[in-house]
């Protein structure tokens, strides 16, 4: 019997441990972030309506222009003035309008413990989103395909620390234009679980987006909850032009959610002052909230910003300047005080490479989004040069910030538990610490300690090999990858995207892999 047990029982053992590396190798719970620490305000409430009531004098006295006649008829009908193609709006229109909008609502995944709320004290972090090229230490920069498409899905999946898949987290140039879409909205569903964008390069393309959202959530698309939430940019100045609006009667006809967002470069698409600035964000933001509300009522959507300022020497646009983040604190502050979620923020940065600059810029973007409580935030990890790239270096660096700003977050526990009573009993004058009960349960949980950064000695950092935080970086996004497993996908769904999907390249004329 002895004999026979023994293969049993190390077979058991065998398994256990296999239990337990799997354990330990599964992902993190992905935890949306709750603000537990004021929020930061800056203007008082007369600074707010100085900012209001400009906003109203340009959608009253100039007006913003609508490229679409549909749109202009909708406009119409709900007694705003049309001239031409553009629209002119009263306070009451715009304030009757915004109302109807919900002050945060919930954005369905794929897998539902990781639906995003969006509003309230909340923030949700989503990766870069539009670059053409990537850069990484081994292959340098270069133009992104498709394959880092996936990569970038892969890494944002697997980091705890962002909350949403994101859109086109890189453009996959070896893929056609007029498909590459189907690609990208495939990638998101295949792999990851977590909430993700649709398409909006052409009113078609957020057709695709709904047709194939319907065939992942199936009953889910009925819910008041929408499954996607899309990027619409104002043509700032003052314009929305034919593609946006084409996507906005797509998504809005399906209750889908909306992101609108002037893009503004002060000096460039509005005035040098901050002030001027802002009154034209909340006049562009504001008419196209209004607009969506018409078309639907009631439909979810975020006020966005996208505001940063030129270098006036060099025409340029600059990252992390301090007049951006002024706006962006007001700019949140006038989204809430039309009870509307708010969008800014991100890892912005006009390095190259994930250098002094990359690091200094991306914080002076990031804190004051948290500081503001900002409720979504594009860009929050992998942004380089303008936005042109996406660094996987890069990446991982700003998921280690990301997870810093959770524990900021949280405030401070105030618990008896965290006063930690019995520690200071047990630790005579002069002791230690480090091995009381108290420091015993918490210290797997007790700080924040990043994968990356470096806390040794430099004589233990010149034995490991003396790496910078570039080097080991690159070291973590390959492990990342390497040890990436898909999420499980319905087989039947799964092969009901891939026939929509050659559906719909073949009416562009084009087959497998793009070819035609």
């Amino acid at each position: 019997m002895t004999t026979d047990a023994q293969p049993g029982v190390a077979t058991e053992r065998r398994r256990e441990r296999r239990d337990r590396q799997r354990d330990a190798a599964a992902l993190p719970a992905m935890q949306q972030i709750t603000h537990h620490v004021p929020k930061y305000n800056l203007l008082d409430e007369a600074g707010l309506q100085r900012i209001h009531e400009a906003s109203m004098r340009i959608l009253s006295e100039l007006g913003i222009d609508f490229y679409d006649d549909e749109v202009c008829a909708v406009l119409a009908a709900h007694g705003v003035k049309i001239v031409g193609q553009t629209a002119y709006f009263t306070e009451e229109q715009i304030l009757t309008q915004i109302s109807k909008a919900p002050r945060e609502f919930t954005q369905q995944a794929r897998n539902p413990a990781n639906n995003v709320v969006i509003g309230g004290n909340r923030t949700v972090f989503s990766p870069v989103y539009g670059p053409p090229f990537v850069i990484d230490l081994d292959k340098g920069r270069r133009e992104a395909k498709l394959e880092d498409f996936h990569n970038f899905v892969k890494l944002t999946y697997m980091c705890p620390y962002l909350h949403h898949s994101g859109g086109t987290v890189v453009e996959p140039t070896d893929e056609p234009v007029p498909t590459r879409h189907l690609d990208m909205l495939y990638a998101h569903i295949k792999y990851s679980d977590k909430a993700f964008m649709g398409s909006v390069t052409a009113g078609e393309n957020a057709e695709d987006s709904v047709r194939m959202a319907e065939i992942l959530f199936g009953e889910r698309m009925k819910s008041q909850d929408p499954v996607l939430l899309s990027l619409i940019n104002v043509s700032s100045p003052r314009r929305y032009d034919e593609r946006m609006l084409a996507c906005v009667k797509v998504y809005a006809k399906a209750r889908q959610a909306l992101l609108i967002t002037p893009f503004l470069m002060s000096g460039a698409m509005s005035p040098v002052s901050v002030a001027g600035t802002l009154a034209l964000q909340n006049a562009e933001a504001l008419a196209g909230i209004a607009l969506c509300q018409m078309i639907s009522p009631g439909m979810p959507v975020i006020y966005g910003s996208f505001m940063t300022n030129i270098d006036l020497q060099s025409g340029a646009p600059v990252f992390g300047s301090p007049e951006s983040q002024l706006a962006l604190f007001a700019g949140s502050q006038m989204a809430a005080r039309y009870k509307l979620p708010f969008r800014t923020g991100g890892t912005f940065s006009s390095s190259k490479i994930e250098d002094a600059q990359a690091g200094y810029e991306s914080i002076q973007v990031m804190l004051p989004a948290i500081m503001a409580q900002v409720n979504f935030i594009l860009h929050a990890a992998g942004w380089l040069e303008n936005g042109l790239v996406a660094g996987y270096e890069k990446f991982v660096l700003d998921c280690e910030l990301l997870g810093m700003y959770h524990v900021w977050a949280k405030g401070i526990d105030l618990s008896d538990e965290a006063f930690a009573f019995d520690a200071m009993q047990e630790v005579a004058p002069g002791g230690h610490f480090l091995g009381t009960q108290h420091t015993m349960r918490h210290f797997r949980t007790a700080f924040f300690r990043s994968d990356l950064f470096d806390y040794n000695s430099a004589e233990q950092w010149e034995i490991d090999g003396a790496l910078d935080t570039r080097q080991r970086a690159n070291k973590k996004w390959k492990k990342m990858l390497a040890e990436y497993q898909p999420p499980a996908l319905d087989p039947a769904i799964d092969q009901a995207l891939l026939d929509y999907m050659q559906q719909a390249k073949r009416q562009h004329g084009y087959g497998e892999r793009g070819k035609r």
